[in-house]
């Protein structure tokens, strides 16, 4: 099993979706880089912000895409190639709706589920790449989806969001280090309290 040499995380660029759900993946890869004490800066090149640094004693880098969700591939595709990372090496964190606040789940490959980061990434990098799923529930309609995703949580949900994330972090050196299947167990098994 391949360790982990980029860690991506999903969201939309401005302070305006900051504290948006579906900016969570942005949430988790910002706590890695403060944990770690990695600064993120903007890269042009690739339209995203990055930071390389230590972790766990693995030499792994850092990326959120400023292209808006719908055109993440845009900024994760040339990086990765740039670097030349596989897919295999990546670990992609991305807000799940068919989850609940606090529910959160590693897996390995499949389809985009229909997330729009994802689907704008899967057809130029295959699906191979570990992704990091962060339960951010569902609205109930298809409608109002779009609200949902690009609202704020209440603070309950967001405690809930918060203490899973922290939960992943907390597993982050089983990944880096390739024991993916182990931080799998170990993520999947949490229960929100």
């Amino acid at each position: 099993m391949s360790d982990i040499s980029l860690i991506v995380g999903l969201g939309n660029p401005g302070k305006e979706y900051a504290q948006t759900r579906h900016n969570a993946g942005f949430w988790f890869v910002e706590r890695l880089a403060d944990q770690y004490g990695i600064s993120l800066k903007a890269d042009p090149k690739f339209n995203g912000i990055s930071g390389r640094g230590n972790i766990e004693g693995q030499d792994v880098r850092l990326l959120l895409p400023t292209t808006f969700m719908n055109a993440s591939g845009k900024s994760v595709v040339p990086f990765a190639k740039f670097y030349n990372i596989a897919p295999s090496s990546m670990l992609i964190a991305h807000d799940e709706l068919d989850m609940n606040p606090g529910v959160i789940r590693l897996k390995t490959g499949g389809g985009h589920g229909g997330h729009n980061g994802l689907k704008d990434i899967v057809p130029h990098i295959g699906p191979d790449f570990h992704r990091l799923r962060i339960g951010i529930g569902h609205p109930g309609s298809k409608e109002r989806v779009s609200g949902h995703v690009l609202g704020k949580a209440p603070s309950s949900e967001q405690t809930l969001m918060d203490d899973a994330l922290h939960h992943a972090l907390s597993r982050i050196k089983l990944l880096v280090n390739g024991d993916v299947q182990q931080a799998m167990n170990q993520i999947n098994a949490y229960k929100p309290n």
